[in-house]
């Protein structure tokens, strides 16, 4: 089993402070990395050490692998923490921490590429038998092809990027003839925030709710979930409240969609903390929608209906530890 002894957290703000109380708890010194602009943040002083990694835009600090991935290696880290946003759910970082002997605290860069497709996500969860929202996810995108595939799936429906998050590049359908400037304004935003235009298409659910179940999985195979959080109230489709319980899940839903959300997880490998996203119909159907490949700014709220530290447990795995508790020990208070 692989120690960690120094830290070095990828990430500035609430979850960089978040991810270094929990490793100064384990007993690693820790390290943080700051843009000049971030100098006398937080959490550049509650860490052992801090390293300047570059100018305040973006591109040329905390987005730079290969400057955060030098500065674990100047500071004698041996694991990186990539807290959520920024490079969190970046396959080629989590490949260049491993190349440089540091341990990723996360999944696997298979597994965030292949959930980071939503894509492939829709067919790998298919596979798993996981249920998915009626859709095209071909690789053939040709407008006529899409327009074809539209009046299959039927409306109302959605058209979405397949990389990325966050909604962009995605456009509601309600009338066939806003199809053609759906895809075209779907697929130009696409391409400006993620580098890639490809979209999907899938039936849109009316009047669902959005219910994402927390998961945890160590490299042992052993995967178990952790409840739902409602992040049905919406702003652009930014959550703004969450809640745990779910008011519309009661026990045996829970069971399903926590059995489906498990399946997930294992159909990649998954290791570490994730969240399962389902939209829930008012038949009480639930489909899969993504899967996010990293812990979430939602975490805290599953912590306190479960008592579970998830960031501590996430170093745990990360060092090889076997989960400490199983499913049947989860309980939502």
């Amino acid at each position: 089993m692989a120690g960690i002894s120094k830290l070095l957290v990828a990430n500035r703000g609430e979850i960089a402070v978040r991810v270094l109380h929990a490793a100064r708890g384990r007993g690693y010194r820790t390290v943080a990395i700051h843009s000049e602009a971030d100098e006398k943040a937080l959490h550049v002083k509650l860490a052992d050490e801090a390293i300047p990694i570059g100018p305040p835009p973006a591109p040329e600090s905390y987005l730079s692998i290969e400057r955060i991935v030098d500065a674990a290696k100047a500071s004698g880290a041996d694991a990186v923490h990539p807290g959520y946003g920024f490079l969190a759910e970046n396959a080629d970082f989590a490949e260049a921490c491993i190349a440089a002997g540091l341990i990723f605290v996360g999944p696997s860069p298979v597994a965030i590429r292949r959930m980071g497709d939503k894509s492939e996500a829709r067919r790998l969860m298919a596979a798993a038998d996981v249920p998915c929202i009626p859709g095209y996810d071909g690789d053939d995108q040709d407008l006529a092809t899409l327009e074809a595939k539209a009046r299959e799936v039927g409306l109302p429906l959605m058209v979405k990027a397949r990389a990325g998050g966050g909604g962009r590049g995605m456009r509601p359908v309600g009338k066939s003839d806003d199809l053609a400037a759906a895809i075209a304004a779907a697929r130009s935003e696409a391409e400006t925030a993620f580098g890639d235009g490809g979209l999907l298409l899938e039936r849109a659910i009316t009047e669902a709710r959005h219910v994402e179940i927390q998961v945890l999985a160590d490299r042992d195979g052993n995967t178990v979930h952790l409840g739902e959080r409602d992040c049905s109230v919406q702003r652009r489709h930014q959550k703004v409240i969450e809640e745990a319980p779910s008011p519309a899940v009661d026990e045996a839903l829970r069971a399903r969609m926590g059995e489906a959300a498990v399946a997930a997880a294992r159909a990649v490998d998954y290791e570490g903390a994730g969240t399962v996203e389902f939209l829930l119909g008012a038949d009480g159907a639930f489909h899969f929608l993504e899967m996010n490949t990293r812990i979430q700014v939602e975490h805290p709220v599953t912590e306190m209906v479960t008592g579970f530290d998830l960031v501590d447990l996430q170093l745990a795995i990360a060092e090889g530890a076997p989960l400490p508790f199983a499913q049947d020990d989860v309980t939502l208070t």
